[in-house]
Parts: structure tokens; sequence; C-alpha cells
């Protein structure tokens, strides 16, 4: 069953909202809203699902082996946007939790298009409603027009620009639900940190990871 979500509440999210651990921070995103500053209009997207990734102790987290030119952002301040490419031709949008060197990172899964759904539209193209916009990592990215040009962008600027992390209207507690995290593996398939709103339309499939065969 979904509960309505109460009055939006536009203030701007602190950076020291992002400056705690990152299992407190990813729950405490749900309801938030982001909003996506373009050229053709803002895009704003009420978060429905999320994971944790905790660094160098998480063995599904990219930053597990150490900082790298590509995960280098995951080892900076809070609140800072970062953007991987994923199987060649997707992108996903994190964003970065804890103190500088920790490289923990709340991976946004899935929303919901509450303002410029417009836009969205033409950016995915094949989505049949609006649900499906920004339902699953790959397709907010598209959404909201992210890609790695934007890695280690503001999500707590002076500027409201090319994001800003408003407090929305969180979720109520009794309507979140964990589980393990969508198509990880190995020591870290058992972690059940991905976070989501019970019964929202937005949220995407669960699917276990699947090893790749040899050939």
């Amino acid at each position: 069953m979904i509960t309505a979500p109460g009055p939006l509440d536009g203030t701007p999210l602190d950076r020291s909202f992002f400056d705690r651990p990152v299992l407190d921070v990813a729950p405490d995103l749900l309801g938030r809203v982001l909003v996506r500053e373009t050229d053709d209009g803002p895009i704003a997207l009420r978060l429905t699902e999320v994971e944790a990734y905790a660094g160098p102790a998480d063995p599904g987290s990219h930053a597990y082996r150490g900082r790298t030119a590509r995960n280098a952002v995951m080892f900076g301040p809070p609140g800072y946007v970062y953007v991987y490419f994923t199987y060649g031709m997707w992108h996903c949008m994190n964003l970065v939790c804890g103190p500088p060197g920790t490289a923990s990172a709340v991976l946004l899964r899935a929303g919901e298009i509450t303002e410029g759904a417009e836009l969205a539209r033409k950016r995915r193209g094949t989505s049949r409603r609006d649900s499906d916009l920004a339902q699953g990592p790959a397709r907010l990215a598209t959404a909201l027009g992210v890609d790695r040009a934007l890695n280690g962008a503001d999500a707590c600027p002076p500027r409201p620009e090319p994001f800003r992390m408003l407090t929305g209207a969180p979720a109520d507690p009794d309507t979140v639900r964990n589980g393990p995290r969508t198509g990880v593996g190995g020591e870290g398939a058992a972690h059940p940190w991905r976070f989501w709103i019970d019964g929202d339309p937005t949220v995407s499939p669960y699917r276990a990871h699947v090893p790749r065969r040899r050939r």
C-alpha cells in the first residue's frame, strides 16, 4: 500500500546530512527530492529506491580495492555526485556520504518524476508510462540527463545548479523496506542494503546476481 507523501519541503539539504554513515543516509533519502537543473528547465525526482555501498569495507563497492581514477570522487567530501559508466552504454548516479576517505556512497536506483516529465519523456522515449521513466538506476540517470561530465558535481552547492537535494517529504519509516542489493554477488550479496518505499510503482524489480558463464 502506498502512503501519500506529505507537504513538500523545498529547503535544500545541508552537507551535514551526507556527512553520516551510509547506512543512516540511504534510507533517509527516501522521499527526498533531487532537482536537476538543465538548459531546457528543471526536472525534479522524488527518491523511492536506493542502495548503500560502504567503501573499502564492502566487497560490492567500487572502492573495495582502493582509490582509482574512476572512483576518486567517492574518497572526497560528502554531498558530491559520483557517476559511473557501466556495460558500455549506461550511466548511474550516486551521492557520496561520510567524511573524506571513507568512500561510501548511495546509488540512486529509482524515483518518481514530479516536475519536468516532458523533458524526461523525451530522453526516455521507450517508456510506456511515467512510472517507468526513472525505474532503475540507468533509466534514472537517462531521464535526468546525467553522464560522466557531471561526475564530481556538488549536490549541496551555494548555487542551485546542476543539482540540489531538497528536504522533500521523507518517507514514513513504516513504509520503508530493505533487502539484498540488486545484481550484487560474492561476499557482498547478503548485505540487506537496498532500501525502498513499499508499494511504490516506480521501484525497480529485484534481480539477483547471475554469474557470467565462461566461454
